[in-house]
């Protein structure tokens, strides 16, 4: 099953039609956040066959699947390869997380603001949350997976490098996500799904989750050992290699580019970079913090 926003509704999507939930849910799923709020009774009135109306899917007019989250968590340096373009081959003790606040959750097809220099890509599988998970075992946490979607965790790396780790993961449209929420059973293996990233069409990334530190149930038992997750929060799960901030010379987004990112078997988003709609008080400072070259090892 296949899910998405369209005009703030929740839609079901098949086969280039989508079916709006409103009117045969009786406004009871209406939303993304009524759907993924009631999760097992949504599932429940799903399994009932309902009558739904299906017209043919403008993917322009897809939003974000779960535009209003909860809570938004990241998990850094949760690829082999992406430890060792960082230096640090090998394994972590636990997964590196931070927080991006839930305003710069963006559509799959929504321009993104570039306000600073040295701003990174990072192609993402992302996990939304169906059922309250409280220190749940790690044998149990796709029981509490509503399913996946594809995203970008934008970077400003110089705000970054300024110890500034959740703002410089949260200014506006740094979260694009879609186009749709997949649920897991439509995955021939969800453990092991293939994502890219282009921009202005290179290929810059190419990986997969069976190369991850921590696999997506360690994740979910990491983080609801610490904190309850709460039906419809997301998880940003990491990134391969070649993000900007590795390669040499360093590469970084500016405006005019084109972002493409791709999980196989959860589809494909692309967001155009584009200047800052308007000035902010504290630009120069955040403009003063250009990223510094990574350290030699």
């Amino acid at each position: 099953m296949r899910l998405g926003c369209v005009d703030g509704e929740a839609v079901l999507i098949e086969d280039g039609r989508c079916a709006g939930l409103a009117e045969p849910s009786a406004h009871r799923f209406a939303t993304p956040g009524q759907v993924y709020g009631d999760w097992p009774g949504f599932l429940s009135w799903a399994a009932g066959d309902p009558d739904l109306t299906w017209r043919d899917l403008d993917i322009a007019l897809l939003q974000a699947p779960v535009p209003s989250p909860g809570q938004v968590f990241g998990v850094g340096l949760n690829y082999h390869d992406h430890l060792e373009e960082n230096g640090q081959a090998g394994t972590r003790p636990l997964p590196l997380t931070f927080t991006k606040f839930p305003s710069c959750v963006t559509g799959p097809y929504d321009a993104v603001e570039i306000p600073v220099d040295g701003v990174d890509y990072e192609v993402e599988v992302v996990l939304v949350i169906g059922t309250y998970a409280d220190r749940v075992p790690a044998e149990q946490a796709w029981d509490h997976i509503a399913g996946l979607t594809v995203g970008q965790d934008l970077s400003a790396r110089g705000v970054q490098q300024g110890g500034q780790l959740s703002l410089a993961k949260s200014f506006r449209g740094f979260a694009p996500i879609g186009p749709w929420v997949t649920t897991p059973d439509e995955l021939p293996d969800r453990d092991a799904l293939d994502l890219r990233c282009w921009v202005n069409g290179e290929l810059l990334q190419d990986g997969t989750t069976a190369k991850m530190v921590h696999d997506i149930p360690e994740l979910i038992a990491f983080l609801s050992t610490i904190t309850p997750l709460r039906p419809g929060d997301i998880v940003f799960t990491g990134t391969p290699a070649g993000v900007g901030f590795f390669r040499e010379p360093q590469l970084f987004l500016n405006p005019g580019d084109a972002v493409r990112s791709e999980v196989t078997g959860l589809g494909v988003i692309e967001n155009r970079c584009v200047a800052p709609a308007a000035a902010g008080p504290y630009d120069d400072a955040l403009l003063a913090l250009a990223p510094r070259p990574r350290a030699k090892r």
